[in-house]
């Protein structure tokens, strides 16, 4: 319970955790890999903004999107395992930001949710990433994110 007080410590509250709304799973344990399925920015059931990075959406609006994406994946995680301290390391996150043909700060955008990583999970929150720009992304969404996690069996 070490990490979920951590959680509570930060101020942070885990959303429900994610339904897929096609033909995948949210999540998906294999041996001590859990892979969490592509999220977006949802609060409540909705987007928290829509359209590209740069243009309709602002870079702090874009970091708060990342960090809500952080979150539910934390939230899948706990839905998945039972207990977050069976996290042994984050090992990889992918960002996609979809964005305006002349923004390039894709990488400050996943800072949000590598940074919040990091706060919850120390330094079993460090990871490898990626963070590239898309045309476009379901729902208008502004931000996907997916991740890897070992965990301990």
């Amino acid at each position: 319970m070490l990490v979920e007080k951590r959680i509570e410590e930060l101020g942070l509250v885990l959303p429900p955790p994610s339904k897929p709304v096609a033909s995948y799973v949210s999540t998906l344990l294999v041996d001590t890999n859990v892979f969490i399925s592509g999220l977006l920015p949802m609060r409540d059931g909705a987007l928290i903004a829509k359209g590209k990075v740069g243009g309709e959406v602002t870079l702090d609006a874009a970091v708060e999107c990342a960090k809500q994406c952080a979150l539910m994946a934390i939230a899948n995680l706990k839905d998945a395992l039972g207990d977050l301290d069976r996290v042994r390391q984050i090992s990889r996150v992918n960002g996609f930001v979809a964005s305006a043909p002349s923004f390039i700060d894709h990488p400050k955008v996943m800072n949000g949710a590598s940074d919040l990583l990091f706060s919850v999970f120390g330094d079993a929150g460090k990871h490898t990433r990626i963070a590239v720009g898309a045309a476009s992304l379901p729902l208008d969404s502004p931000l996907m994110i997916d991740l890897i996690v070992k965990v301990k069996p």
